[in-house]
């Protein structure tokens, strides 16, 4: 699905990851993709979790709270012909870390900028995922992200103008 143009939201309630940031982010785990289980939490128009699927991911969820959001990545999904690698859930980011009960190989958190929900969701993560789990935090360069959060450390993290994505990874 490499060059398919994804239906995007309108307004200003989300904020597609940039290209660029996307394209640093695969070239950085692209090694480690191939047959993964990915959760693109906060999916927005699903670009991220799309983007996993098209470079070997062997699933993905999507999870957003918005139902305008959900049919955009429902439309994705299918202009993307990902249905059978994919389910989508319309559920508030806590509910549905309480729901999903599997361990994934790569979280994508991509939030609203500002509301710290993204070190709020890291801190739920830990029943689903194990040492091996990559968790990908996208935020504002003002934003500030601790080093260390519960169980997961930092080990990584990149500037790309006012976006930061940190990398994470479970202790022990």
């Amino acid at each position: 699905a490499r060059g398919t143009k994804l239906y995007t939201l309108e307004g200003t309630n989300t904020r597609p990851t940039l290209d660029r940031v996307k394209e640093s982010i695969f070239n950085i785990i692209q090694s480690e993709i191939d047959g993964a289980q990915v959760l693109d939490l906060f999916a927005g128009s699903g670009a991220l979790g799309l983007e996993s699927i098209s470079r070997g991911a062997k699933f993905c969820d999507f999870v957003d709270m918005s139902k305008d959001a959900i049919n955009i990545i429902k439309k994705n999904i299918d202009k993307c012909r990902a249905n059978d690698f994919s389910k989508v859930y319309q559920l508030e980011y806590k509910d549905a870390i309480k729901k999903l009960n599997k361990k994934y190989d790569f979280i994508f958190l991509d939030p609203p900028y500002g509301k710290d929900m993204g070190i709020e969701a890291i801190s739920l993560l830990d029943s689903i995922t194990d040492e091996n789990t990559v968790i990908i935090l996208e935020t504002d360069s003002i934003d500030e992200v601790p080093d260390k959060i519960c169980a997961f450390y930092k080990y990584d993290a990149r500037k790309y103008g006012r976006v930061v994505i940190s990398f994470f990874k479970k202790e022990g």
